[in-house]
């Protein structure tokens, strides 16, 4: 009798759109905070926010020149000037109020009060630029060289929206308009942790038996530049009850938790033995949660671990070791549960569709994130090549700025075909 021929099954993976929407149901933003106007930059406002005052605040002059009446002025030309009297001049620190009477002007410097019945700032080069007297030889318009009260925003308007970044130019706007206080959410504060014998700190070269960390410095860097507060909690020997101990002092201190390394099912792949919902040791780590370690549909970087351990319900995310699909995987899952945690509207990165100005293979049944080098073309819309130094190298990511997205259908693009791409932010 013929023995049964037994053949390997592959397990199935999860489509990796399904897989981050279940992922981001379970993470919750940050609790608010009260902070002040210089603590807020790069954070998320969690309330809508309204002007105290108007901006601006008063009607001032937006040049130098000659505050003035404009029935005082009317048909003033070059070939018949109009003279007025100059009765004062006022700066921006000027607080006296002063009125105009009629045939008199004042000579004020951009951002100075407006005197009252002033209704036009003449400037010095349409002038003789006269000290007690001068000759105007040009008329302006009503209201040229004139900002008036609330003439950008005003008081009581909404200025921002909650949810909006807190950006330098919200900050001048919310500072101009008397706030000085926002309830946002905070950044998170992210704890990168790599793992493996073999790894030690960057300042070397590579050797046999030795491999500098990438992972955590690229990582952090990564969380940084997503918003966060990324700090490097330090390099994990393979060595399980190690790791244990230095996740158990990050929960009390990090918001997210981002490990590199030992997340396949080899022997010195430590992290699923570790923090695995089978390897969960009496220590207090993941007593009341644990690491789930996922198969999913990406390319490369297809198994991700996601959990939450106690005793706060610390999130934490596992990325495989090498070091460019590390920075694919924390693209895809990493970065939006940064953006959730930080109360921001939208998790993902800007995409644009591309023509493709070369043809690429793709994996059939994965999704594939694959570097490119996006630009503009002239009259509208973009062009995505890919480099040609592939997905997994890092010097392709690090000369990126977009990610083709080629679908789990997909296993081959022509050029010219259009293509979804993901933009890279690298202004930060």
């Amino acid at each position: 009798m013929t023995a049964p021929t037994t053949v390997a099954r592959t397990p199935e993976l999860a489509p990796l759109a399904e897989y981050l929407a279940g992922v981001l149901k379970t993470v919750r933003p940050l609790p608010v905070l009260d902070r002040y106007l210089t603590q807020s930059y790069g954070t998320v406002l969690a309330r809508e926010i309204h002007a105290a005052t108007a901006l601006p605040a008063f009607d001032h002059a937006s040049i130098d020149g000659y505050a003035a009446r404009l029935e005082d002025i009317v048909g003033a030309a070059a070939h018949r000037s109009v003279r007025l009297n100059v009765v004062g001049d006022l700066g921006p620190s000027s607080w006296r109020p002063v009125r105009l009477a009629p045939g008199t002007c004042v000579s004020v410097a951009a951002g100075a009060p407006l005197p009252a019945a002033a209704d036009v700032v003449v400037p010095p080069a349409w002038t003789d630029q006269g000290m007690a007297a001068v000759e105007i030889r040009e008329q302006p318009r009503r209201g040229h060289g004139v900002r008036r009260a609330g003439d950008e925003i005003r008081a009581g308007a909404v200025i921002a929206a909650s949810g909006a970044d807190v950006t330098p130019a919200l900050v001048a706007v919310l500072a101009a308009t008397g706030v000085d206080r926002v309830v946002v959410r905070p950044s998170p504060r992210v704890a990168v942790i790599a793992t493996g014998d073999e790894l030690v700190e960057a300042g070397g070269a590579s050797r046999p038996g030795q491999v500098v960390d990438a992972n955590s410095l690229a990582l952090a860097a990564a969380a940084a530049e997503a918003g966060a507060f990324a700090y490097r909690a330090g390099i994990c020997a393979d060595d399980p009850e190690a790791l244990r101990a230095l996740v158990d002092l990050q929960l009390g201190e990090a918001d997210l938790i981002v490990t590199s390394g030992g997340t396949g099912v080899g022997p010195g792949d430590i992290v699923r033995r570790a923090l695995g919902r089978d390897g969960l040791g009496g220590d207090g780590v993941g007593r009341d949660g644990s690491v789930r370690f996922t198969e999913v549909s990406l390319f490369p970087c297809s198994s991700l671990g996601y959990g939450t351990l106690a005793p706060a319900g610390v999130p934490v995310i596992c990325l495989p070791g090498d070091p460019g699909t590390a920075l694919i995987g924390f693209e895809v899952l990493a970065r939006p549960v940064i953006q959730k945690l930080a109360g921001a509207e939208t998790v993902f990165r800007p995409s644009v569709r591309a023509h493709l100005l070369e043809t690429v293979a793709s994996p059939l049944g994965l999704r594939e994130f694959r570097p490119a080098h996006v630009s503009e073309r002239r009259g509208g819309g973009y062009t995505a090549k890919p480099l040609s130094a592939g997905p997994y190298t890092l010097s392709g990511l690090a000369t990126a700025n977009g990610l083709i997205v080629l679908g789990e259908r997909v296993d081959r693009s022509p050029a010219g075909s259009t293509v979804d791409v993901l933009m890279l932010d690298r202004r930060r």
